[in-house]
């Protein structure tokens, strides 16, 4: 595997990884709400990817794929892949991204990177270009992820135990008053120096 191939695989495992704990641990109800006025909900953002994911780096090449593509409707036009119907099980959509993450995988280590496939459209496309879309398509959408977990159930970070997420009360309350300006900088940064967990490292 070139280093280039390695480093984008490297970083779409990582965001593909971020994006399932983002899910675990949530009721069904949880994994469907839809959480902003556009009804963006987490288990519609993890059907979607699935979808994404399977087409761009299996289908495209011609290569076989455990997820089906999902059969044809119009409604898929209109946001169909972006929620679950009443007898789509939460649990197999998880599943099922798990596949797409996986066969994908084994796409990207098999084919060369220059490996021309046939986008949806009909257009000709690169493995490199399907992967690079793939991984900008995941990263915008575990963003989306992020705030609709926190909105949730306040869940916040990219991985379990993200030392780069505090979810101390005081620490967030005290960091939401510095960036509405009723604490000035000396006061947040006295309040920060005196955690225990303060690493004065730059």
């Amino acid at each position: 595997m070139t280093p280039e191939k390695a480093q984008l695989l490297k970083h779409l495992t990582e965001v593909q990884q971020s994006l399932l704990w983002k899910v675990e641990g949530l009721s069904d109800d949880q994994l469907r709400r839809p959480m902003t006025p556009t009804g963006t909900n987490l288990i519609g953002i993890v059907k979607h990817l699935t979808g994404i994911t399977g087409g761009y780096l299996c289908s495209a090449f011609g290569r076989d794929r455990e997820v089906p593509s999902y059969e044809y409707d119009e409604e898929l036009w209109f946001g169909l892949d972006l929620w679950a119907t009443p007898d789509e099980s939460t649990d197999e959509l998880v599943a099922a991204y798990r596949r797409a993450c996986a066969d994908g995988a084994r796409a990207i280590e098999e084919l060369d990177l220059d490996t021309v496939g046939t986008h949806h459209s009909g257009s000709a496309v690169t493995l490199r270009e399907m992967l690079l879309t793939v991984l900008l398509d995941t990263t915008r959408h575990a963003g989306h992820a992020d705030l609709v977990r926190e909105l949730t159930d306040g869940r916040v970070g990219s991985r379990p135990n993200d030392p780069m997420s505090p979810d101390d009360p005081e620490y967030l309350r005290m960091y939401r008053a510095r960036i509405t300006g009723e604490i000035d900088r000396d006061t947040w940064m006295a309040y920060v120096r005196s955690r225990p967990q303060h690493d004065p490292s730059p």
